[in-house]
C-alpha cells in the first residue's frame, strides 16, 4: 500500500526554517499503530493524519513515539496541504479533532487558524524544579493545564534566545515547558518550546504553545493582538489575536516534499 506524504515547512515563508510537519491524507483511517509507525518513520516533531467526515475532515497528529491531543504547525501544514496540494478551493477547512473543531483560513496572505485559549495560573511552586533545567533562572513560573505544559518567564529576549536546556532535567518533569520573554524591534515577545517527554526534545515553532502564550502576553501587555517569534535555531514567526475563548494564530508555510510512502 502506498500512501501520498508531505513535508512541509510552517510558519515560514522560506523553506529549511520554520518547523516542518509531516502531512498524510487518508481516503479512510489506518490502524493507530501503523499511523504511529509511519509518524515515528517520519520522524518530525509531528506527522498529521486527515481523512473526509462529513463536510468536514477529521486530523490526528502523532509524534515519533505518541498521539498528541492538538497541534498547530501540523494543522497549518495540512490546511496548506489541502489549498496547494490537493486543490481545495474554498477560502476555509474546518477540522474535527480531540481538542473540538479546529480551521485553517485564508487571511491577509497568510494561513490562520482558530484554536482555543488556555488558562493559565501562577505555579511557584514549580519554579525551582523548572529553573532547575536551564542555566538562567526564569522569574516566574506558571501552569497551563490546558496545553500540559509550565510556562517560564525570563527577564530578558537574549536570556531565551541563548537559554542552555538540560535535557535529561526537562525529559524527568511531569510537563512540557514553554519559555517566554518580552522582545523588541516591532516583536512583542519570544519564546521557545521543550517536550522531550513527548519524543520533542524542541519543537522549533509551536502553535499550540500560542494559546498559552497569547492570554498570557494579554494580561502583561494589555491588548490582544501580537507579533511573535520563536527563537529556535530554524525560527518562526506568527501572528495572533485573542477573541475571547478563542485564539487566532497566523503565519506562512512552505512544502519542501512530497512523495510516496510505502507500508
Amino acid at each position: 500500500m502506498e500512501l501520498d506524504v508531505y513535508q512541509i515547512d510552517a510558519f515560514s515563508d522560506r523553506p529549511f526554517a520554520g518547523n516542518p510537519a509531516g502531512v498524510v491524507p487518508l481516503q479512510s483511517w489506518l490502524p493507530e499503530p501503523v499511523m504511529q509507525s509511519v509518524a515515528a518513520e517520519m520522524n518530525l516533531a509531528e506527522t498529521a493524519f486527515f481523512a473526509p467526515e462529513g463536510d468536514h475532515y477529521r486530523i490526528r497528529w502523532f509524534t515519533p513515539t505518541i498521539e498528541v491531543d492538538l497541534c498547530g504547525h501540523a494543522t497549518l501544514a495540512s490546511g496548506h496541504a489541502l489549498f496547494n496540494g490537493l486543490g481545495v478551493k474554498a477560502d476555509k477547512i474546518v477540522f474535527e479533532s480531540k481538542s473540538g473543531p479546529l480551521s485553517v483560513a485564508k487571511v491577509d496572505g497568510r494561513l490562520e487558524l482558530d484554536f482555543p485559549a488556555h488558562v493559565i495560573q501562577p505555579a511557584p511552586q514549580a519554579l525551582a524544579k523548572v529553573g532547575a533545567c536551564f542555566n538562567v533562572r526564569p522569574v516566574e513560573v506558571h501552569l497551563s493545564e490546558g496545553f500540559g505544559a509550565y510556562l517560564a518567564l525570563f527577564e530578558k529576549e537574549a536570556e531565551v534566545e541563548n537559554l542552555v536546556p538540560d535535557f535529561a532535567r526537562l525529559g524527568a518533569l511531569d510537563l512540557s515547558v514553554i519559555v517566554t520573554a518580552r522582545g523588541s524591534n516591532g516583536v512583542d515577545f519570544v519564546s521557545r518550546y521543550f517536550a522531550p517527554t513527548w519524543g520533542i526534545p524542541e519543537d522549533p515553532v509551536t502553535g499550540g504553545a500560542h494559546c498559552t502564550l497569547t492570554p498570557f502576553w494579554a494580561g502583561i501587555l494589555g491588548k490582544t493582538e501580537f507579533h511573535a517569534h520563536q527563537v529556535s535555531k530554524r525560527h518562526g514567526e506568527l501572528w495572533l489575536k485573542l477573541k475571547g475563548d478563542r485564539v487566532k494564530i497566523a503565519g506562512h508555510a512552505v512544502s519542501v516534499l512530497k512523495g510516496k510512502l510505502t507500508i
